[in-house]
């Protein structure tokens, strides 16, 4: 077994006077040796940096996983409401989008049928699934996108009841009619955009006066809001 060594003669001389003296003295209590402070150092560093460390893993953890996303994403986004509002919207397609251990996407659109009439419409969903990072921070940031909906700077307007926040813009008069409805809820962001195009005919004129009628605002808020509710609970998990 190795102990420590004996202190005398060379080891002697290199204690400290202190210790020299106590050792000298019987009875005396014996000196607190210097690596017992650095333990004790070391455990309340320890402890200090843990506790830190549980601070900060509280305020990195992911988001709260809610949702799926799948990639044929019109099947579960059959947007009744504003294919009811809108005229139709028979033709569908999908984007499985991305896989990705931060990220997940996939997109779904669907467009009126009536190539002869003279407005038509489009609906667009979206969902992301963030497995890293909280949305909430930026989810009410602009974007260029967002943008195009209101040109002249429109405000977002909020939609309660939705999700853990929802919000609805739409276009100015100049652009016509369509909107962005933008829902949170956990790491899920959800969006539904309405498009309208207008159709003229081959020499420039416009198309016949049966095109599709251009709906009111608010049934058109209502009529995506119902949408995106029925996506969210087709893609809810927990």
């Amino acid at each position: 077994m190795i102990t420590e060594p004996e202190l005398d003669g060379e080891w002697e001389s290199a204690r400290p006077a202190e210790v020299v003296q106590d050792t000298a003295v019987r009875g005396a209590p014996a000196p607190r040796r210097p690596w017992q402070w650095v333990a004790a150092a070391v455990v309340a560093t320890s402890a200090l940096w843990a506790g830190g460390l549980y601070a900060v893993g509280d305020r990195t953890a992911g988001p709260e996983i809610r949702y799926r996303v799948t990639d044929d994403l019109c099947a579960q986004f059959k947007a009744p409401a504003l294919d009811g509002l809108l005229g139709g919207l028979p033709n569908a397609a999908s984007e499985e989008g991305s896989r990705h251990p931060a990220l997940d996407w996939a997109r779904c659109s669907r467009r009126s049928g009536r190539p002869d009439s003279g407005r038509s419409f489009e609906t667009m969903a979206l969902v992301e699934l963030h497995k890293k990072t909280d949305p909430a921070a930026e989810f009410a940031l602009d974007t260029p996108v967002s943008r195009w909906f209101a040109p002249s700077g429109g405000e977002w307007e909020s939609v309660p009841g939705l999700g853990e926040e929802a919000l609805v813009t739409s276009p100015g008069e100049e652009t016509g009619t369509g909107l962005r409805l933008r829902v949170r809820d956990g790491g899920a962001v959800f969006t539904v955009d309405v498009y309208a195009y207008e159709s003229r005919g081959e020499g420039g004129p416009d198309l016949p006066a049966d095109s599709l009628p251009r709906p009111d605002r608010d049934a058109l808020v209502a009529a995506a809001v119902e949408d995106a509710r029925a996506l969210m609970t087709a893609l809810r998990t927990s």
